[in-house]
């Protein structure tokens, strides 16, 4: 395939999670080869005479993985900037081995039209440090314009909030998540909470403001509630949906009962496969608060049981950072969110250390999956022909998760001082290095992500 003399840049030696395509999807294996990049595409996997290569990385005793896909994250900009932005919010995704997001649309004002979603596009133009595709938020007023609006370059797909949220993006009534879920074809992420429910439940609350009621307030079974409604509705109309951050046993055994069909995928974050109430709170008060909430341990238990019979099809942070003069509001006047783009990976990668999974079994759900399920063009997988965006990891590398370590403007993690084993080393964006040895590395050259009308 490789018509000149000369690679850009060769990946020499590393343990690479290449798809075996002749068994199931999710399979992947370890092979120590050769990565060798022309541009931004991936031109041969091999091996490559190291006098072949212009640049040469030494990834021996390191795993190089498909780039990382973060499916959730908050970058907060156009309007609420001083807790995220395009720049820095990318710039700690980075950091942290990802090479590609998809960003949210509760932003000020939200992404709910062309004009709005134009102008998101327009906020990256040499301001991404990696790739960004971007989720159009649905609300009553914009239902007849979602087919439409899905169909963007660049658009991830629909989202819609059914719990409480900011602004107009609440679609709270059966009657108008049955609209939205009817107006378009390609998958759409669901935010699952019931309104109604968390509505009547918050007056338990009373005036209290300790942050372990949080998880009372905003029940498993309000989640429960919403997932089943949005899974009876998709299923009715044919619609792809991703249930977004499942974080109870309920919804992942009821979920799991529901895939057969296809239509029906769903995400769980490092967060809620890591931390528990009480001790959740205890520790960190209302840095713990998101929502859905940190659960019981029995629900955390249950989410990992879910892991290994393969429910999970993605892992995504929801990285929604606030500032530290906002996270120390009493509550419930404290805002529910936390980062996590940065340490997606070092959380996972700890897991698998832990033997709670295994590489081979985590590689699909930040990589391959995201990709798949949403028609990402040309990502996802180490193959010939695809785009050169790749994770370099050192499994064994030992560190402490620091908050100076990250690099979001808010200046905090719920994983501050926690140790982990496994660690992201390089991270390579259209075959560029833009990150080595936790140092950021030339210029923003991140792109607004391709999405097919192959989504599944």
């Amino acid at each position: 395939m490789q018509s000149s003399q000369y690679f850009d840049l060769v990946i020499k030696s590393g343990k690479c999670l290449i798809k075996n395509k002749s068994i199931n999807d999710n399979f992947f294996q370890s092979k120590n080869l050769d990565i060798g990049i022309v541009h931004n595409k991936i031109e041969k996997i091999g091996d490559i005479p190291a006098s072949q290569a212009k640049q040469i990385i030494d990834a021996k005793n390191l795993f190089v993985l498909p780039g990382v896909i973060d499916s959730q994250v908050h970058f907060r900009e156009p309007g609420l900037e001083h807790k995220e932005d395009l720049f820095s919010g990318t710039k700690a995704a980075a950091l942290g081995g990802v090479t590609t997001v998809f960003e949210m649309p509760n932003t000020k004002p939200p992404t709910v039209s062309v004009e709005e979603f134009k102008k998101k596009l327009d906020l990256t133009r040499d301001r991404i440090w990696i790739n960004c595709g971007f989720y159009v938020g649905a609300t009553i007023e914009n239902i007849d314009e979602l087919a439409k609006l899905e169909t963007l370059p660049g658009c991830v797909g629909v989202k819609m909030f059914m719990g409480l949220s900011t602004g107009t993006l609440l679609v709270r009534e059966e009657s108008d998540v049955e609209k939205v879920i009817k107006a378009g074809k390609r998958r759409m992420a669901i935010h699952a909470e019931d309104d109604a429910r968390l509505e009547e439940r918050k007056k338990l609350l009373g005036g209290s403001s300790t942050v372990h009621l949080h998880p009372e307030w905003r029940d498993a079974e309000s989640a429960l509630i919403a997932t089943r409604r949005a899974v009876t509705l998709a299923k009715k109309h044919n619609r792809p949906i991703h249930i977004l951050h499942v974080t109870s046993k309920d919804e992942m055994q009821f979920l799991a009962d529901h895939k057969k069909s296809g239509l029906i995928s769903l995400e769980c974050t490092p967060q809620h496969l890591t931390l528990f109430a009480p001790d959740c709170y205890d520790s960190l008060n209302t840095y713990a608060q998101m929502n859905p909430p940190i659960r019981s341990r029995e629900h955390f238990l249950g989410l990992w049981k879910a892991m290994e019979n393969g429910v999970v099809d993605v892992i995504g942070s929801d990285h929604a950072p606030h500032s530290h003069e906002e996270k120390q509001k009493k509550y419930p006047n404290s805002p529910s969110g936390m980062t996590g783009v940065q340490t997606l990976l070092p959380i996972m990668l700890d897991h698998v250390n832990q033997n709670r999974l295994s590489l081979e079994q985590l590689v699909p759900l930040i990589s391959y999956n995201p990709a798949r399920l949403f028609g990402l063009q040309n990502k996802g997988l180490i193959c010939e022909g695809f785009d050169a965006d790749l994770t370099l990891i050192d499994l064994k590398a030992e560190r402490v998760i620091t908050n100076e370590w990250i690099a979001s403007k808010c200046g905090w993690t719920p994983f501050h001082g926690r140790k982990v084993k496994g660690w992201p080393i390089c991270t390579i964006v259209n075959g560029s290095i833009v990150m080595k040895d936790d140092q950021i590395l030339g210029t923003p050259i991140g792109k607004i992500a391709s999405f097919g009308n192959l989504a599944q």
